[in-house]
Parts: C-alpha cells; sequence; structure tokens
C-alpha cells in the first residue's frame, strides 16, 4: 500500500473526516484498498448483514420537456407529436396496481411542461393520498420544483409547503448531474442550475420534507468536480440532515444520439465511484446501488464497494430503458440477488424501517 493510502486509511480507521484531496487521490487508489476501506465504513454504518430494498413504482407524468438535455432520450417536445400527459385518473390506476401488489412507495416524475401548474401535481398528490394512504409519496424533483416556482410567481418554500400540505412525503434526487455549472452548460443548459439545485434542497429539509442525492457521471466531468459534488452534498446534510441516501450511476451511451462528443465510463469506475461517495459521505447514511442501470452483477459487487441498499423494485421505468438499458427484476428477483451476494435480503418502506425480513 502507498504512503498515502495508508494516511487515508488510517483517517477512515479512525472516523476522521475525508479532505478534497484525499477525495481526488481515491479515484488514483488501488481498486482492493478501496473496496476494503469502503466496507469497513458500511459495517460500521450498518453493522448488520442485511441488504434493503423497497417495493416501489416509478411513474412517469410527461415527457413533454423544455430542458432538451444532451444524454435524455426520453423527453419530446410539445409539437413533434409523441409527447403525452398522464391524466389523475391514469396515474391513480397504476398507484392502485402498485398498492395491490404490496408495494409502499411511488415516485412521479415528469419532464419540464410548462403547461402544467401547481394545481395539476397538488391535487394528483392530494388524490393519491385520499385513494392510497399507506404509499408513500416520493416525488418531483429539484427542476420540477424550481419549473413550479417560476411558473407560479412563487418560491421554492411556498411551492414545497403546498405540495406537502396536500400530502407529498418526500423528494427524489433527480437533476444533480454534476453540480458543476461548467458541466451543465455542456449537458443540460437549460436545466436547473447547481445552486438552485442546492437551493430547492435546502428548502425542502426546511419544510420536512427529506430526499435522496443523485450523481450521473462518465461524461464530460473531471475527477475534481465529482469530488466536488460529493462535498456539496456533505455540506448541505451537515446544514439540514435531510438525505436519506445517495445513488449514482453512470451515463449510457446507447441510442442517446446526444451523446456522440461525451466521455463514457464503465464497471470499474462505477465501482470505484461507490466506494469513494461511501467513504467521503460520512453523513449521509445509505448508499444504493444502481442495477437499473448496471445491471445486476454490478450492483451486487457494488455491495462489497460501500453500497447497503438495492434501491427500488420498479414496477415502470422509462427514462433509463430508452437508451438501451433492459435490465429489470422483481421482489422475488431482488432476494435471490442479495441471497447470492451472502446478504439477508430485507425489504423496507421509504424511511428505511423495516416492512418484511426474508431467511439470508
Amino acid at each position: 500500500m502507498k504512503a498515502r493510502e495508508e494516511e487515508i486509511f488510517g483517517k477512515i480507521s479512525n472516523g476522521e473526516r475525508l479532505t478534497r484531496e484525499d477525495g481526488i487521490e481515491l479515484y488514483r487508489a488501488d481498486l482492493a484498498f478501496l473496496g476494503c476501506a469502503a466496507s469497513r465504513v458500511r459495517r460500521r454504518l450498518h453493522p448488520s448483514n442485511r441488504v434493503t430494498f423497497v417495493l416501489d413504482r416509478n411513474i412517469y407524468l410527461t415527457n413533454i420537456c423544455v430542458a432538451q438535455c444532451s444524454f435524455c432520450a426520453f423527453s419530446r417536445d410539445a409539437s413533434g407529436g409523441e409527447g403525452y400527459v398522464l391524466s389523475h385518473e391514469e396515474i391513480l390506476a397504476k398507484v392502485r396496481e402498485l398498492a395491490d401488489a404490496g408495494g409502499t412507495q411511488v415516485m412521479i416524475q415528469g419532464g419540464l411542461n410548462p403547461e402544467l401548474g401547481l394545481e395539476y401535481y397538488a391535487g394528483l398528490v392530494r388524490k393519491i393520498r385520499a385513494h392510497f394512504p399507506r404509499i408513500h409519496v416520493h416525488s418531483f424533483s429539484p427542476p420540477e420544483i424550481d419549473m413550479l416556482a417560476r411558473r407560479e410567481g412563487m418560491s421554492d418554500s411556498e411551492v414545497l409547503s403546498a405540495l406537502k400540505r396536500a400530502g407529498l412525503n418526500s423528494l427524489p434526487g433527480g437533476g444533480a448531474e454534476i453540480l458543476a455549472d461548467r458541466v451543465r452548460s455542456v449537458i443540460s443548459p437549460k436545466k436547473i442550475s447547481a445552486e438552485d439545485w442546492i437551493k430547492v434542497m435546502r428548502s425542502a429539509h426546511g419544510a420536512g420534507l427529506r430526499s435522496t442525492a443523485t450523481m450521473v457521471f462518465g461524461h464530460v466531468e473531471t475527477l475534481e468536480e465529482r469530488i466536488s459534488h460529493l462535498l456539496r452534498l456533505r455540506d448541505l446534510q451537515d446544514e439540514t440532515g435531510g438525505f436519506r441516501a445517495f445513488i449514482c450511476w453512470s451515463l449510457s451511451p446507447r441510442k442517446t444520439p446526444g451523446l456522440r462528443d461525451l466521455r463514457m465510463t464503465g464497471g470499474w469506475d462505477y465501482l470505484r465511484t461507490v466506494a469513494v461517495a461511501r467513504l467521503m459521505l460520512d453523513n449521509i447514511p445509505n448508499i444504493q446501488s444502481g442495477w437499473v442501470t448496471e445491471g445486476h452483477r454490478l450492483a451486487q459487487a457494488a455491495l462489497e464497494f460501500g453500497a447497503n441498499d438495492m434501491g427500488g423494485v420498479l414496477t415502470e421505468e422509462l427514462v433509463i430503458s430508452p437508451t438501451g438499458i433492459g435490465f429489470e427484476t422483481a421482489a422475488e428477483e431482488m432476494v435471490r440477488l442479495i441471497r447470492q451476494s451472502g446478504y439477508q435480503p430485507v425489504q423496507r418502506d421509504t424511511n428505511y424501517a423495516v416492512v418484511k425480513e426474508f431467511d439470508s
């Protein structure tokens, strides 16, 4: 082991906070060292042999989006003839299917469609809560909140308070990509800025709405910008304590013409990034492995690089699949994958409370 790696490993062993320079050095470290260090932190935070997952459903209320991000294969222009907006009744039917299957969480998101106002969103949440009070509404990413605030002439806090009164429970961390405006000017120039993403999340946490945090990597960002992204999340978590979990995934080049000029990444980089995130994000309790984008085998491997959760057993997925990624699973398959990795499978709810335990 190199002297610098030994120094960092000593800090990790002593529970000391890592610096920006430490994070950059970790990206150059031996992969086995990273796995060992991240597993040590994982065991410290989660001493049991459990790996959790949640039975949920993603619902995409509209594919009409004005952001036109270069990496997106899902969004459509309003005038192109392929756009759609789901009615409240259509969404309620999908939530009913989730409830009938024993699911506990619905994640509703969509494109940035300026025709949809706050009442569409708040009215939808009210109906879901009225019909399915046990379903946790984990919905509407920061770019959607920002769009609604601008459309309605309201502050982020006012929009979030209105949605919370309607019954919104928590926010997903979508739209973060890389929290560096240089990167965003290349891949998503019309989307919310890095500072505005942080501002919405700060407002959400202040309103009592907890959330997840995300990172999409492997395109035009530098390693330094990845670490800066993690540090911005860590700083906000120090301030608010509102992040439940962190999820990262790599960009897929398949069937996404806008990615021609962007750099791609691979499995080793994914595992390295999961491990670095576990080591840098010392105040975010849960790290999810991304089977939806990375596949089952790599998601299993991520459990040895700091991840303690397999995320959602999605019963509907429309954003990743248009890029050519075709990974699917069900609760039974998730249980098998976790057992096969040597852990005890546990179905959880959004708050990480146990719903059902399975034999290991």
